[in-house]
């Protein structure tokens, strides 16, 4: 079972744009989830996730470095999952923002795949390995406006 998803854009957009754009939550809802809610995407927080009406996911904010790293924890699957997220097997999800001679290099990891309950490893890895090609590209975009 491959345990780790990695993905990297880079965009012509200052490291604190970049990170405003994974952490404000009126910005990551223009490329990422629908809407966040019940709270801030600072470290510690619990904030949901929503994707449309039927899909709801809770998150752990592990790490939140202005300009630089933002991490946090989820149940992937497509199920949802509401409530303590550390209690149950979940995935790290890390962006790591650099800045390059021309730009910001925006690196998204997402590990502990081979954790999960196998009914859902292998199907979360291919579904994400997709997932974070395509919202990386979003948010390619939304910063290429910028």
């Amino acid at each position: 079972m491959q345990d780790v998803i990695t993905r990297e854009i880079t965009v012509k957009a200052a490291q604190e744009r970049v990170y405003q754009a994974i952490t404000d939550p009126k910005q990551i809802t223009s490329w990422f989830p629908d809407a966040v809610e019940g709270g801030t995407l600072a470290a510690g927080q619990r904030p949901i996730f929503a994707f449309g009406e039927e899909h709801k996911t809770q998150i752990y904010v592990e790490a939140a470095r202005p300009s630089e790293y933002f991490a946090y924890r989820w149940v992937p699957g497509g199920v949802g999952m509401l409530g303590d997220v550390l209690a149950v097997p979940n995935t790290l999800v890390e962006f790591q923002i650099d800045a390059t001679g021309d730009g910001t290099k925006v690196t998204v990891t997402e590990s502990g795949f081979a954790a999960l309950p196998p009914e859902v490893a292998e199907t979360s890895f291919k579904q994400n390995s997709g997932g974070w090609e395509h919202m990386m590209g979003r948010l390619e975009q939304l910063l290429s406006q910028a």
